[in-house]
């Protein structure tokens, strides 16, 4: 066993980086109370572990009484301790919780508990990506053991004891010669050496780094392990010598400082390598040095010295307590060299920090996890009145993290509620807190979740309500087809807690609303067909000759009764020069004289005809008007501008035939029909205040027809008049109606 001049302990040669931490004074204190807890914990377990081996072929009760040890080290109190070697009770118990909780109390189950299910869940989570050699296949196993972590890191003290125990699996490794599986290896180097990095635990990160990098690059690691070997007698005597005069000049010039070698992180060396492409010659910080100084303002004096005798390197300065990292580092990081002979020597690096600034960079926030411990003394008497603060202040850290291992995108697992739950081949789902089963069922697959209808949780079978928790394995039992319940849009029933998940259940109910309202329209429109003899008409040509984009969007609009089928029958009935019978109205026979008849229209030199007014253009006195023979349903009589009049004059002059209106009798009131078409936007009562209009101008509404499509209202009004004239001042009071737009005779 040999110590280098930063006190700490190593054992082992260059093969083997195995550092023993030395205890702080504050651990090393301990009250018997938690001297017996702690006995106590032992005892409690080493019947059950004793004679148990962990899959690396270590012996469970050694690893215990290791990572009791390293949490120590790193500042974990007693009952930190005690804890590592409750959880490997936990799997040799029935029933851990209650029994544990019956011997230790609650927090201690918690604790067991929860950190053996995290245990449980990485193993999971590795056995899912073990066949997956690519670079996506690593990357998911770091995404993943990053989201479990980040899940338990409510209970900090939980991933306390993942690091500690990580750090005895890959020391274990180091010294029986045995590799860790490459999995274990990258996970330790990526996800649990950053979150000790972010945590400040210095020593944990350095030596996790070392272990897994001799396990990920065992060639790269033996190469600078011997470039660190060769003339080490010589580096180690030149550095103790500077060491020893800087503490001596320091203390000469009244500043009470103690001076350290610092110890040689093998994987950092590497790195700065790499990423400078640097030689191993010129990676400044192989010679270092701990300058430990009571305050800031000594610090500042230290360095002043330095500078003033060593030659400095003034790209290589930095100022971490003006600026701390964001991990709450504090210290001065200065490269120099020391000319000898006339010639410059080696670059050497030195940190100058005070002792409080060393405290927190040997341990990090390890120190404030004793505010879970218990009351606001927490065990042992330690003070833990500013838990709050200290809480937030690891949060922050372990959000930082999230962000390091996720590319600085802001990650989602700490100060939002989310838990991590396993599908049955251990792929993670992450959830929102208070999620359940149909939760997970809808984040998994949209159709998984329309689809369920029963849910085991870890095994067993629970209500489709229960809320899940971090680490539990969710196994869906879904029907062949189907849909959701209503129940589950029911808050106070506790089906649902996603906005995702609620927002599909809705879509689907909305969709089976949607195909009836389609449905009933598509009824409606081929039972229209089937009465004008289309039946062979293609549904889709008729939706787009209406103006729609598709026939079910016809569809829709009919079945909410929001477009007339009336629509349709002009479009599907043939002109009316065509064979068939005329669609025009029969009003009255003319008689046989020159005299025109009471209100009716004469036939100019022809006698004896029957004549009608057509429907598609509604002629009414005084309009400009022209007749057309028809096939045996006499006179039709058009309006001159009627598009359909235009068409058949072109096609067949030789029957037009001139007409003109008859001079009804002042005592007659004869009544033609027109329509009046109406648009306006869509409001609650529109159709009574127009239909008011021409009730108050005594003018007879014979028939309406209305449709209403994105808040805009189009309506056909048919009403009797006496001639047109009168009609148009009728118009403009209607125009005058709040909303209406436009309104003119069709």
């Amino acid at each position: 066993m040999k110590r280098d001049s930063s006190g700490v302990q190593a054992r082992g040669g260059n093969d083997a980086v195995v550092v023993d931490y030395p205890l702080s004074a504050a651990t090393a204190e301990r009250t018997p109370v938690m001297d017996n807890m702690l006995a106590r914990a032992r005892a409690f377990a080493a019947p059950l572990i004793a004679d148990e081996t962990l899959e690396t072929g270590e012996n469970t009760l050694a690893h215990a009484d290791a990572v009791a040890g390293i949490v120590a080290a790193m500042g974990g109190s007693e009952a930190m301790q005690a804890a590592s070697y409750l959880v490997y009770s936990c799997q040799h118990l029935n029933r851990p919780q209650e029994v544990i909780a019956k011997v230790f109390g609650e927090n201690f189950a918690a604790l067991a508990v929860e950190t053996t299910k995290l245990v449980h869940v990485q193993k999971q989570a590795r056995s899912a990506t073990a066949g997956a050699h690519t670079a996506d296949g690593n990357g998911a196993q770091t995404e993943n053991v990053r989201k479990m972590l980040l899940a338990f890191s409510r209970d900090l003290r939980v991933v306390m004891l993942r690091l500690a125990s990580r750090l005895q699996t890959l020391r274990h490794a180091a010294v029986i010669k045995q590799p860790v599986s490459e999995s274990v290896a990258r996970e330790s180097l990526q996800v649990f050496a950053p979150l000790a990095n972010r945590l400040g635990i210095w020593q944990v990160k350095w030596e996790l780094e070392d272990l897994s990098f001799r396990f990920l690059e065992p060639e790269t690691y033996k190469l600078i392990a011997q470039l660190l070997d060769e003339k080490r007698v010589e580096r180690e005597g030149y550095v103790e010598q500077l060491r020893l005069q800087l503490e001596r000049e320091l203390q000469g010039e009244g500043i009470a400082a103690t001076v350290q070698g610092r110890p040689k992180n093998i994987y950092s060396i590497v790195k700065k390598m790499r990423g400078k492409s640097l030689d191993f010659a010129q990676v400044f910080d192989i010679l270092a040095l701990r300058v430990v100084v009571p305050s800031v303002k000594d610090c500042y004096a230290a360095l002043a010295w330095v500078h003033s005798h060593f030659q400095p390197l003034d790209e290589e300065f930095d100022d971490y307590i003006a600026r701390p990292k964001p991990n709450g580092y504090q210290s001065l990081h200065t490269v120099v060299r020391k000319a000898a002979d006339g010639k410059p020597g080696k670059p050497i690096e030195i940190q100058i920090r005070t002792e409080e600034m060393h405290d927190h960079a040997e341990h990090g926030v390890a120190a404030h996890w004793a505010y879970k411990e218990a009351g606001p003394k927490g065990y042992a008497g330690v003070w833990a009145g500013g838990e709050y603060d200290a809480k937030i202040a690891v949060l922050r850290q372990l959000l930082a993290w999230e962000r390091d291992l996720s590319d600085g995108q802001q990650g989602q697992g700490l100060f939002e509620d989310r838990i991590y739950v396993l599908t049955p081949d251990a792929a993670i789902v992450e959830l929102p807190q208070g999620a359940t089963a149909v939760d997970f069922a809808y984040t998994v697959h949209t159709s998984l979740g329309h689809r369920c209808r029963g849910a085991r949780i870890d095994g067993a079978m629970v209500p489709l309500n229960t809320p899940l928790q971090n680490g539990q394995t969710v196994e869906i039992i879904a029907a062949k087809e189907g849909g959701p319940s209503r129940d589950w849009l029911n808050a106070e029933l506790g089906y649902l807690a996603s906005h995702r998940a609620r927002a599909k259940v809705r879509a689907w109910f909305n969709a089976q609303v949607m195909h009836e309202t389609i449905a009933k329209g598509r009824e409606a429109v081929e039972k229209l067909l089937q009465r004008e003899g289309k039946t062979s008409t293609r549904l889709e040509d008729l939706a787009s000759q209406l103006g729609f984009k598709s026939a079910d969007h016809l569809f829709e609009v009919v079945g909410k009764d929001e477009f007339s089928l009336r629509n349709i029958e002009t479009l599907l009935r043939p002109p009316e020069p065509a064979p068939g019978p005329d669609d025009g109205v029969q009003l009255k026979k003319s008689r046989a004289s020159d005299k025109a008849s009471k209100g009716g229209v004469l036939v100019v030199g022809v006698s004896s005809l029957m004549t009608q007014l057509a429907k598609c253009c509604r002629p009414a006195p005084p309009d400009a008007i022209g007749g057309f023979v028809t096939r045996g349903h006499g006179v039709s009589v058009h309006r001159r501008d009627c598009s359909n009049f235009r068409t058949m004059v072109g096609h067949n002059p030789e029957r037009v035939i001139d007409v003109e209106w008859g001079l009804p009798k002042s005592e007659d009131g004869s009544l033609y029909a027109v329509d009046v078409a109406v648009e306006a936007a869509d409001r609650q009562g529109l159709l009574r205040d127009i239909s008011d209009v021409f009730t108050r101008e005594k003018m007879n509404v014979i028939g309406v027809q209305t449709q209403s499509l994105r808040g805009t209202a189009w309506m056909t009004f048919t009403v009797e008049i006496t001639d047109t004239a009168r009609l148009a001042q009728v118009l403009k009071m209607v125009s005058a109606v709040n909303g209406v737009r436009s309104s003119r005779r069709r």
